[in-house]
């Protein structure tokens, strides 16, 4: 199989996340919970994976890394314990349901109001647009670093700058981009970080978390276990602790570490310029066949996605038939992402999304285009 679908989630899994994950199931048992051998083994392990995260978001000095399921518990946490009643927030057309969807759900209980930045017919933003939908009642601006429908990418430090002046927070999905570009929270100026291991970070399923600055103040989204302070009633203030209720996933955070290990030796500078190269030859290869649309903006910063359709077939159906006949990957449908298509104006056919890693090849890719 030829898997072109890296977006969805990295695969295969680099042999160093494969050892890791045995590796813990056998010498490994709960983080912080006893002071046996393989309790403290476990514990060590996630220290040591924090230290990887907050050496690749560049998280500032007193900052602080949650480790959780993944993105999407980091954006329901983030939203649900950052925003109260009376709050503004400015979000994009070009969110995932992982971000509206919390949204959405604040606004229909009237906690919150809600506007967007719109997108044109290319999936692009116009960043004046922040400026002039700011309020006095702006909480934070919350978007995405990259679409994972277009795969164009945003100035976060832009946004990041509008929000401040303004003194909203500003807070990143970096699920398409972790991994891949280059992050760096105190010279972008970043609140919040949201993001998920099992993609560009090339880990295990099931892990991911979100890097706080000094000073935000995030509620609970869950409350639970967590080894410290039992006899409380409340959840503790502390970070991480305070976000980290019930037993983590040291199996997949192992294989997170390892992963992390591997993408700070190759530098995210070569991963991202790989992962570049394969998606430009792509895309120069299919832009000009007859039948085919290409969406998105291919002339500024991007993760390494292009989504096409063919004349009006169903984007499910060429999928199917690049799976059953051709054995290639792709992702077709609606992606999660229904503002963005009804910008792009594929709500009804949806798009074919071929997307890249690092351990894709061009030979891959010159069968993809032929």
């Amino acid at each position: 199989m030829i898997y072109l679908d890296q977006a969805a989630t990295s695969f295969p899994k680099i042999k160093e996340v494969q050892d890791a994950v045995i590796d813990c199931m056998n010498h490994c048992t709960n983080a912080n919970r006893s002071t046996s051998a393989t309790s403290l083994n476990a514990s060590r392990l996630i220290y040591q994976t924090r230290k990887l995260i907050k050496e690749y978001f560049h998280v500032p000095q007193d900052g602080c890394v949650v480790l959780n399921s993944g993105n999407t518990e980091s954006l329901n946490t983030c939203i649900k314990g950052i925003l109260k009643k009376g709050d503004h927030v400015i979000t994009t057309t070009m969110e995932h349901n992982s971000v509206l969807r919390p949204l959405y759900r604040l606004e229909a209980e009237g906690k919150i109001s809600l506007s967007f930045v719109p997108a044109n017919a290319d999936g692009c933003i116009a960043y004046e647009d922040f400026e002039r939908l700011m309020t006095s009642r702006t909480r934070a601006v919350v978007c995405t670093h990259a679409s994972n429908l277009t795969g164009n990418a945003l100035d976060i430090s832009r946004i990041a700058s509008i929000a401040h002046r303004h003194g909203a927070l500003c807070v990143i999905d970096a699920s398409q981009t972790a991994g891949c570009l280059p992050i760096n929270m105190e010279t972008m100026g970043l609140d919040v970080v949201c993001f998920t291991g099992h993609k560009g970070l090339m880990g295990p399923q099931g892990t991911g978390g979100l890097c706080i600055r000094p000073g935000v103040e995030i509620a609970p989204f869950k409350v639970g276990g967590t080894g410290v302070q039992s006899y409380s009633r409340t959840q503790p203030e502390a970070y991480p602790t305070r976000l980290e209720a019930g037993t983590l996933n040291g199996h997949g955070i192992a294989g997170l570490g390892a992963a992390l290990d591997f993408i700070l030796e190759t530098g995210v500078s070569a991963i991202h310029a790989k992962e570049k190269a394969l998606m430009e030859h792509f895309y120069t290869g299919v832009r000009e066949i007859p039948g085919v649309t290409v969406y998105g903006d291919f002339t500024h910063e991007r993760a390494a996605i292009v989504s096409l359709n063919i004349r009006e077939y169903d984007s499910g159906e060429v999928a199917d038939a690049l799976s059953q006949e051709y054995a290639i990957a792709t992702r077709p449908g609606a992606h999660c992402a229904p503002r963005m298509h009804y910008a792009l104006g594929t709500q009804e056919q949806g798009a074919v999304r071929f997307s890249f890693a690092y351990y894709n090849t061009e030979d891959e890719v010159d069968t993809a285009i032929a």
